[in-house]
């Protein structure tokens, strides 16, 4: 190869890079614009159905048996499992703001009686876990985005993670055992392991065409962070 045909490889290769890089930071604000839709879409549900009168409905409905606070639970942990799967095989644009909306709306519905809860005992207690859910979630974002770290090896602790959780659950459905203050703090810590791994997953190996289906990913992480952030503050509120 002569020195000419050369610098023209190198050339082509530098662009093409540059290309590259330019399509992946267009992914990535794309993502991060449709999580904050969503988050947005979640917070307009949840006026709706409180300034509407719903949410008192659907709170006692979910609410009337003796074990309504464990089947909202294990619902959520079910809802957000669907919602991992799709964010996995969602392929078409549509099929993947289907999926989105569809959880939104889903979560919305099921985070009802702990908002109504909340919202009647202790107040102050659903913007302090916004305020910090939000906050920690940008920190563990920059985490990543500054570490450049590659979380992925987490993928597996958090699998087994959940199952335990799911089996817990469900044994206290069984057994009528309560989980208490532990608990939430061991899904807090398992909400911020998933956020790591999600935006190292985004920043990294996400297909740039399916930036909906990474934001559905993103908002389930944050969803499960504040379900349980909100959790301990109000238990705190108790003791």
């Amino acid at each position: 190869m002569n020195p000419y045909q050369q610098s023209v490889g190198q050339v082509g290769y530098s662009k093409s890079r540059s290309q590259g890089v330019d399509a992946r930071a267009r992914f990535i604000v794309r993502t991060y614009n449709h999580l904050f839709g969503a988050l947005a879409l979640f917070t307009a549900i949840e006026v709706f159905l409180f300034k509407s009168g719903l949410a008192d409905s659907i709170a006692m409905s979910l609410l009337s048996t003796g074990r309504g606070w464990l089947l909202v639970m294990g619902g959520f942990m079910l809802v957000g499992w669907l919602a991992s799967h799709t964010a996995a095989t969602a392929r078409s644009l549509p099929a993947q703001y289907a999926a989105l909306a569809g959880y939104v709306a889903a979560e919305a519905i099921i985070f009802v009686p702990l908002l109504y809860v909340a919202e009647r005992f202790a107040p102050s207690t659903i913007r302090s876990a916004a305020v910090v859910s939000l906050v920690g979630f940008g920190a563990l974002t920059a985490i990543v985005f500054v570490t450049r770290k590659d979380f992925s090896f987490l993928r597996s602790v958090l699998m087994w993670a959940g199952i335990g959780a799911v089996l817990l659950i469900a044994a206290s459905l069984l057994f009528g055992f309560q989980l208490g203050t532990f608990f939430s703090v061991g899904m807090i810590v398992f909400a911020g392991a998933a956020i790591l791994y999600d935006t190292s997953n985004v920043l990294r190996n996400f297909p740039e065409d399916r930036y909906v289906a990474a934001a559905l990913q993103l908002f389930a992480s944050v969803a499960l962070l504040f379900w349980y952030v909100l959790r301990l503050f109000m238990s705190s509120q108790r003791d």
